[in-house]
This record gives C-alpha cells, structure tokens and sequence, in this order.
C-alpha cells in the first residue's frame, strides 16, 4: 500500500510542477501579446485565457490539493513524524520548509493568474520570465533533499542550489540581451 500512497504522491507533485512551470509562459505570451495590434491582441489574449483557466483549474489546482493529501499520507504511514525532530530528519524539516515556500509561490502564481484574467497585466515578459524559475529552484531544492537525505551533504547542496540560481539567473540575462538585439 505504502509504495502505492508514494507513487500517487509523485504523479501529482509531478503533474503540480508541469502546470506551475506553463502557467507563467502563458502570463508571457499574454502580456506579449500587448505589443501586437488591438484585433490581434484580443484575439491572442482570449485563447490565452482559455487555456490558463484549464490549466490552472484542470490541472494545477488539482495536482497540488492531492500532493497535499498524499505527501502527509505518505509520511505518516511510513513514521516519517517521528524523526521529524531528531538529527537524522533535519533533510526531511528543510525539504518541507521548501514545500511550505512552493506553496507561497503557487498562491503568488494564483494572484497572477487572476489578474491577468481580469486583464491587469502587471509584471513584464521579463520579470515573468524570472517568476518562471522560480518553480525550478524549489523542484532541485526539494528532489535533492529527499534524494540525498543527509544533512552534511546539505551545506553542499545549498551551495550546487546558489550556484544553478547563478547560472539560471545568467542565462536569463543573456537571453534577454540576445531578443532584445533582435
């Protein structure tokens, strides 16, 4: 039963992180889709919206209620709470610090998503694309740490974790260098 509660518990923490790494290209492609002509633009902006909403609500919402559901299933069918405290559940602590941060940035994607159904487009292509990433930090973060399960190889980790946000951060900045020489 355990490995079953696990598998489920992947398949949505999987289907959660697809919806929140598209999500924010559709906020681009919206709020791109401001620079073209009006006809245009509406026509754009209308199709984009559809396909937020089945996103956000088919797919995202779902995948995180239910990884919500089996991740506490998962742990407390195996005990995992009861080392939660001890030195050797200190990678199982910080993995759910950066659980309880994924589901801040998931809200933050959620007030996102309502305003741009509204029709506020706030934030610009670039600042979306910088927001995009943020769902890849937390995914290393919190793989690595369920994987590794070892406290002393966190402070390595930490430092892989600063080390990809550089070069994440970089390639970003150069990517908007090159489209913008376009």
């Amino acid at each position: 039963m355990y490995e079953y509660l696990k598998a489920l518990h992947i398949i949505f923490v999987v289907t959660w992180f697809a919806g929140m790494f598209y999500i924010p290209r559709l906020f681009i492609y919206a709020t791109e889709a401001g620079e073209k002509p009006p006809a245009e633009c509406n026509i754009l902006r209308s199709q984009f919206a559809v396909m937020m909403k089945r996103l956000w609500y088919g797919i995202t919402w779902p995948s995180a209620i239910l990884t919500l559901v089996f991740g506490p299933t998962v742990m407390f069918y195996n005990g995992w709470q009861n080392i939660l405290l001890q030195p050797e559940g200190k990678w199982l602590l910080i993995k759910l610090v950066f659980v309880v941060f994924l589901y801040a940035y998931h809200f933050s994607l959620h007030a996102i998503f309502k305003q741009e159904i509204r029709g506020i487009y706030k934030y610009t292509s670039q600042q979306l694309r910088i927001w995009n990433e943020v769902a890849t930090i937390f995914l290393v973060a919190i793989v690595t740490l369920a994987v590794v399960k070892q406290s002393d190889s966190f402070l390595w980790s930490l430092g892989g974790l600063t080390g990809f946000i550089i070069v994440l951060m970089s390639a970003i900045r150069i990517y908007k260098i090159i489209r913008s020489k376009k």
